[in-house]
């Protein structure tokens, strides 16, 4: 099914919304930012929710989980929207799996629902990106860049994502 594209989202800031009552940030578990945007594109992508937490309570356990989703998918070519402060750990669990596969992990750092640019930003490069990368690989796409996740990580003093040689 080389044209399908599938869509995991495990949480992480890009799907938070403020909840007035509990007066915090909380992880939507209904992917609303994700279909939103499908909606908006008038796309329809295959939406697998999974894990729901922000990606600093991730664990071992959790990118099992994600890993276990990805390599039982028929799908060949596939966007991880995750949270960006652990991104680069789950990638490189995922990337020991060795699938033959295009995965592109992808996320924001202000939630969809506070200002949807960033977000829709780095989906848009994500799917950009998938449809046109040539070599099975995990990748990362985040502010403007879109590279093997090796090459890639957040700098939290500068507040966005870098290559890094």
């Amino acid at each position: 099914m080389e044209n399908k594209i599938l869509i995991v989202n495990t949480g992480g800031t890009f799907n938070k919304y403020y909840d007035p009552l509990k007066g915090e940030l909380v992880v939507d578990q209904e992917e609303k930012a994700l279909k939103a945007l499908a909606d908006a594109w008038m796309c329809e992508f295959e939406i697998i929710n999974i894990i729901g937490k922000d990606s600093l309570q991730m664990n071992n356990h959790d990118r099992l989980e994600l890993l276990a989703i990805l390599s039982q998918s028929d799908a060949t070519r596939i966007i991880v929207v995750h949270g960006t402060d652990t991104m680069h750990l789950s990638a490189a669990y995922v990337d020991d799996a060795e699938m033959e596969k295009k995965v592109v992990f992808t996320g924001a750092m202000v939630p969809y629902a506070i200002d949807p640019v960033e977000a829709t930003a780095n989906f848009a490069l994500a799917y950009g990106a998938l449809l046109n990368i040539s070599e099975d690989g995990i990748y990362i796409a985040m502010h403007g860049l879109c590279e093997h996740f090796s090459r890639i990580r957040k700098d939290t003093q500068q507040g966005k994502f870098v290559r890094v040689d």
